[in-house]
């Protein structure tokens, strides 16, 4: 149970810590190229990932071996595009808006599980899965206009560029330790930056210096933070505690930066969360449903 307890707390830290960190995504990215911002930080989370992968039994050889290469290094180039569109969108979008598209994220995957996974998803799940894009439409505001911009269509496309990574990690999960999914998304994440990035090199100011050395800190300590949090927690436990995100970020943007909380909003984000956590329940159930039909009846 203790161990149990401190699994939530890392969950939690580390959701509070991203949050954090998108604030201050947002910050930079209303005055410097995203991808500017991406490679500094994919400098810092690279290093962090061949400094953790070098501690462990087997060094960096151990951490590389993989038997999925290219779809390895597909999720680093996925996660390092889908970070820059999301710093971009936070810009153009604003916070509140983007983290309430993004909160649907666990529901696009359920449905990609089926063509890709070959999972199975019955009726109730695929109620939440519709329940959850209606709400993700009445976040984009349905009025005049309101389909037309498309500073509210990136959040979309970077939910599904998410929701593809986290299906390609299930995938790569089959066959690679975590170790080496961390490593990849590390070093292909930082390479991939670094082949545009330069292009795009602009001279911080001020404390804007700080503000990139905090984003590249919080970029670490988050991610180890969630690596500890699974270490103890199973994925539909932990999962709940991210949706405290939004919440952050509707502080974060209507207290820093002015942002609007609007009733659709509210009611869509309502919406969306309530559907993703009926979703998660539901897996949580049918993995125990088939643990207990799969266990010897003397352990049922």
């Amino acid at each position: 149970m203790k161990s149990k307890a401190h699994g939530y707390f890392f969950a939690l830290a580390a959701t509070t810590i991203f949050s954090f960190q998108d604030a201050v995504s947002k910050h930079l990215g209303d005055h410097y190229p995203p991808i500017f911002i991406t490679m500094i930080r994919y400098w810092a989370f690279g290093a962090f990932c061949i400094l953790l992968a070098s501690r462990k039994p087997g060094g960096l050889r151990a951490a590389a071996g993989t038997k999925r290469p290219v779809l390895q290094i597909m999720r680093g180039v996925l996660l390092a595009t889908e970070i820059m569109l999301v710093i971009t969108a936070f810009a153009s979008a604003g916070l509140v808006h983007s983290t309430a598209v993004l909160s649907a994220t666990p529901l696009v995957v359920t449905m990609l599980s089926i063509p890709f996974l070959g999972e199975h998803v019955g009726w109730r799940r695929w109620s939440a899965i519709v329940a959850g894009l209606v709400g993700v439409l009445l976040i984009l505001k349905p009025d005049a206009g309101g389909f037309l911009d498309t500073r509210l269509l990136l959040p979309v496309l970077c939910c599904f560029m998410y929701a593809a990574y986290l299906i390609a990690t299930r995938l790569v999960s089959r066959t690679d330790s975590p170790a080496t999914s961390f490593f990849y998304i590390g070093v292909a994440g930082a390479v991939t930056a670094s082949l545009v990035g330069p292009f795009f090199w602009t001279t911080l100011e001020g404390w804007d210096k700080l503000w990139m050395g905090v984003l590249c800190i919080t970029g670490m300590t988050g991610h180890y933070l969630v690596i500890r949090a699974y270490e103890l927690l199973d994925a539909s436990a932990a999962q709940p505690i991210t949706y405290l995100g939004l919440v952050y970020a509707s502080l974060f943007g209507v207290l820093l930066y002015g942002e609007t909380l609007s009733w659709n909003i509210v009611a869509g984000s309502v919406i969306v969360v309530g559907a993703g956590l009926f979703t998660v329940w539901r897996e949580y159930v049918l993995r125990h449903q088939v643990s207990a039909q799969a266990a010897p009846s003397g352990e049922a």
